[in-house]
């Protein structure tokens, strides 16, 4: 019985880890299909957050996206950007 029991605990947890990793990756990584040769700079998507009124932290790439951490209000943002032009694709609020 007590068997059982510990198995049951770890198989819950190693459902919970596993829907919670899953949960940090949003799945947003599809912005452009255009090559990177050709992507405008990411200094570039930097400076559109911030004329929106985001306080950057950090970018990096993401799939074929340039993902902008930025905090507005006290919180935190992913915004992702099209690096074709710049437009902002998807934003996800932490």
């Amino acid at each position: 019985m007590r068997v059982k029991v510990i198995r049951s605990v770890v198989l819950a947890v190693s459902v919970v880890g596993l829907s919670g990793s899953a949960a940090l990756a949003d799945g947003f990584k599809n912005c452009t299909k255009l090559d990177k040769a050709s992507w405008k700079p990411a200094s570039d998507a930097e400076a559109k957050a911030k004329a929106a009124g985001y306080e950057v932290r950090r970018s990096k790439i993401e799939g074929s996206c340039y993902e902008v951490y930025g905090v507005k209000e006290g919180k935190l943002y992913e915004l992702f950007y099209s690096p074709e032009d710049l437009s902002l694709k998807h934003t996800i609020a932490k």
